[in-house]
């Protein structure tokens, strides 16, 4: 018969919300373990978009240092237009955008990023961790505490669970029955060195191109040495109810009526794997008594804001902070974190779905997108402070 092993806060996946939930409770003086169904800690993915709100996170757990040597910090992100080529506006993330946020935008790779939070785990005495241990049931019992069974038979009793596992979370259905919600949209990646990219590479700016149904999104990563293109458009099968949609074929129909240098970089991504991409509809809570939910767990959201990593980031902060705040009343901590991250993160996953309609909008609705955006200035933040401020706690 299996031993149930005993512990405090018992931490589900080990991806970058998770280990960040790990290291913001340890730094608070709180013991944790992590549970990763995965035999080696591993970030699916190349490009990876920090902007100032988790770049303050990074700092504040002090692992800014580290990301300052794998990261690229651009001085712009550049708008065209996909079918015409023609330049539609920029914005400056040079010293007014980094004096503003009290932080920079950063780019990087993702495993970097992991690699960079796994090693400050692995160096805090108050944290453990352990693969393979995929958490198949999660339940509450009488007298306040969690039992988490995994699918090698392994169980464990926690005084408490973050539920830190992904889109297609185990512990989420112990909040919630929903399902997620496919937007009929697929992403096919390509990282290369930056050489092979092609002489017309900007490698001081976040480029994205944006077009009826379609997107390309292009930046360096890891110290300016990879270059990173996300082609994601809008698949007709799939509106048509077909049970196999979103392949190659797909992608070189939706940017065939792409520019030169949109079709240039389409031609770099990996056509072996699409992904299609989910989101869910917000929740009004994350948290039943002892157990929560964080990062895409809780609410995931599609990519157009570039906040699924981010915001996985501000939760871990606000658990830290919570822990702080109400010690080892764990009901106080999960009820405190939830109310505060709730209207944020909420607010995010439905702002990234409307960033999605506008980029990628046809007809009248292309023109007036255009319009303002060729009207606005460099420096104009007015929709970025709601995401980018720090916030008063």
């Amino acid at each position: 018969m299996t031993q149930t092993e005993r512990t405090g806060l018992l931490v589900i996946g080990g991806g970058i919300g998770g280990m960040a939930t790990a290291l913001a409770v340890a730094r608070a003086g709180h013991p944790v373990h992590l549970l990763e169904r995965a035999p080696v800690f591993a970030e699916i993915g190349a490009g990876l978009q920090v902007g100032p709100n988790a770049v303050r996170v990074l700092m504040n757990l002090g692992l800014y240092e580290r990301v300052e040597e794998v990261a690229v910090f651009p001085e712009r992100g550049v708008f065209m237009d996909a079918l015409t080529g023609a330049f539609l506006t920029s914005l400056d993330l040079g010293p007014a955008f980094r004096e503003r946020y009290r932080a920079p935008y950063a780019v990087m790779h993702r495993s970097d990023l992991l690699d960079i939070l796994l090693d400050a785990c692995r160096a805090n005495d108050l944290i453990s961790l352990e693969n393979g241990k995929q958490a198949i049931d999660v339940r509450e019992l009488d007298g306040g505490s969690v039992r988490v069974e995994c699918a090698d038979g392994s169980t464990y009793e926690a005084d408490a669970v973050i539920g830190a596992d992904g889109l297609n979370s185990t512990v989420r259905r112990l909040i919630c029955d929903d399902e997620p919600v496919c937007s009929g949209y697929v992403a096919y990646r390509g990282t290369m060195p930056l050489g092979d990219a092609g002489a017309a590479i900007d490698g001081d700016s976040v480029v994205l191109w944006i077009g009826p149904g379609m997107h390309l999104i292009q930046y360096p990563i890891r110290r300016g040495e990879l270059y990173n293109t996300v082609a994601v458009f809008r698949s007709d099968a799939f509106e048509r109810g077909a049970p196999d949609w979103g392949g190659p074929d797909e992608l070189d129909a939706r940017f065939a009526a792409a520019c030169d240098e949109v079709r240039r970089g389409v031609a770099l991504v990996d056509r072996s794997r699409g992904s299609k991409t989910y989101d869910r509809e917000p929740l009004g809570h994350w948290a039943t008594g002892r157990v929560a939910l964080l990062g895409d767990a809780a609410h995931p959201m599609l990519q157009y804001l570039g906040q699924g990593a981010c915001q996985a980031l501000e939760d871990a902060e606000a658990l830290g902070r919570k822990f702080v705040e109400h010690g080892d009343d764990y009901a106080k901590v999960l009820a405190a974190y939830e109310q505060e991250r709730i209207p944020r993160a909420s607010r995010c996953q439905t702002t990234a779905r409307t960033w999605g309609e506008i980029w990628h909008a046809d007809g009248v609705g292309r023109m007036l997108c255009n319009h303002i955006l060729t009207s606005r200035a460099h420096d104009d933040y007015t929709h970025t402070d709601w995401l980018y401020q720090p916030a008063a706690l």
